[in-house]
């Protein structure tokens, strides 16, 4: 059975003040590449706390080889509090796919862990859940007991639901004792644009058009991440064409995506200045 992999943060949950102690020592001279004893001076994060804290900010796309990701670079300039709706978007994006980032993903999103599978497999088939649910169903497919399978879970529910997290996307939101994924905060067409243009590169390298279609059914793809319905990705995609990272050749069935834009950090960088 798959291994859960989420016990990387160990008993610290995710707190976008932290990411950012770890974020402004990266953009140092000599990044994170630094003994623990200054570390601990520079973050201001406990001994046992900077390891994991690291782990949040590399899992979530902002750091990369104890430095900044060019990722993080376009964060740190434009939000560098944290507080903007892009980078909670950015973050969960990352975070989505484990410790793998953008590798080709496997077939069963288990593979890769827990949130992998959370996002990919067990969200878009229960829009309305509990915790007791998602720990019932989490225990047919990973090797781990019920309690730490809970255990872990409840820091995946909180990154999504606590304030000093990502609670601004509300791809997920808590109510009683129930979580929904039906109400999500989307972010601007520009990240929107980002998102298709880093799975372009991972999915459909070297191509100049692809199948409307296959992009809105991708089961690693802009649905799922946004926790929409495929059907309701097309308004997002013609608002992106209109700004011109797109085009769709729509004339002639089947309907296909042309990409137009250049790099994916541009897109990034515009989503923040939008």
């Amino acid at each position: 059975m798959p291994k859960l992999q989420l016990g990387f943060h160990t008993t610290f949950a995710l707190k976008k003040e932290d990411v950012r102690k770890v974020l402004n020592a990266a953009s140092s001279e000599v990044g994170l590449k630094d003994s623990p004893d200054n570390l601990l001076v520079r973050t201001g994060l406990g001994n046992r706390k900077i390891g994991p804290v690291q782990s949040w900010a590399a899992r979530a796309g902002l750091i990369a080889n104890k430095r900044l990701s060019p990722e993080g670079e376009i964060v740190l300039r434009h939000d560098p509090y944290l507080d903007s709706l892009i980078t909670d978007w950015l973050m969960h994006f990352y975070l989505s796919f484990g410790s793998n980032s953008l590798a080709q993903p496997p077939d069963d999103p288990a593979d890769w862990g827990g949130w992998t599978w959370f996002v990919y497999d067990f969200a878009p088939r229960h829009t309305d859940f509990t915790a007791d649910q998602l720990t019932q169903a989490s225990s047919d497919i990973f090797d781990d007991s019920p309690k730490l399978l809970a255990k872990n879970f409840k820091y995946l529910l909180r990154a999504y639901t606590e304030p000093q997290a990502l609670k601004g996307c509300q791809y997920l939101t808590f109510s009683g004792n129930s979580y929904s994924t039906q109400n999500p905060s989307l972010p601007n067409p520009y990240l929107i644009g980002y998102f298709l243009a880093k799975l372009w590169q991972r999915d459909y390298p070297g191509q100049t058009c692809q199948l409307t279609e296959t992009i809105l059914n991708q089961p690693y793809g802009i649905a799922p991440i946004l926790s929409l319905w495929p059907e309701q990705i097309q308004p997002h995609l013609n608002d992106l064409e209109t700004r011109g990272p797109i085009a769709q050749l729509s004339r002639d069935s089947p309907s296909q995506i042309v990409p137009r834009w250049s790099d994916p950090l541009e897109l990034l960088d515009q989503a923040y200045q939008a």
